[in-house]
């Protein structure tokens, strides 16, 4: 995508926005299943947690624009052992969320946010991402293709782990 700008996430409230909106679209991933409103998003501590209180300490992320229009997102979350989502692993590894509008996926969006987080972590000394991704879930193939490896599968969904001084994309 050639007109494709890739910024920080802003720690406002429109970014705060943005990233509810497309976290509900990622969570509605099958092309069957409606996207989720903001308000069940709100109502469900589960989802909610990825982006309630952006902006908190440690909270990092790339938002994807054409003609100053955002299409996607890629963040991440620190969480506690008490307190965390679905790809945890521990409290040093910052969970990622990563969302590309309908109409833009397979154009290397989500390549390019990914790539971006990624070298950001390097850059701020975080030593791995980690994400949750469900095992029927066509972006599990972008994960692993970018150097993403398994760790543990929990109710079919996969735990996956990025050393981030890895080479950026796996052979």
């Amino acid at each position: 995508m050639t007109d494709l700008r890739l910024c920080a996430a802003r720690t406002d409230s429109r970014d705060q926005r943005f990233l509810r909106r497309v976290l509900g679209d990622a969570a509605s991933w099958r092309r069957d299943q409606r996207g989720l409103s903001l308000e069940e998003l709100a109502s469900d501590p589960s989802l909610a947690r990825y982006v309630k209180g952006w902006g908190r300490k440690g909270d990092r992320g790339v938002i994807a624009e054409v003609a100053y229009s955002p299409i996607g997102a890629a963040w991440w979350r620190f969480f506690s052992e008490h307190d965390h989502g679905y790809g945890f692993i521990e409290p040093s590894v910052p969970e990622i969320s990563i969302a590309v509008a309908e109409e833009v996926r397979g154009r290397g969006v989500g390549t390019a946010l990914l790539e971006r987080l990624v070298d950001r972590a390097n850059q701020e000394g975080v030593l791995a991402l980690s994400l949750s991704v469900e095992a029927a879930n066509p972006a599990l193939r972008l994960y692993e293709r970018l150097g993403f490896a398994r760790v543990a599968c929990i109710d079919g969904a996969w735990t996956m782990r990025r050393d981030t001084r890895a080479s950026r994309i796996a052979d």
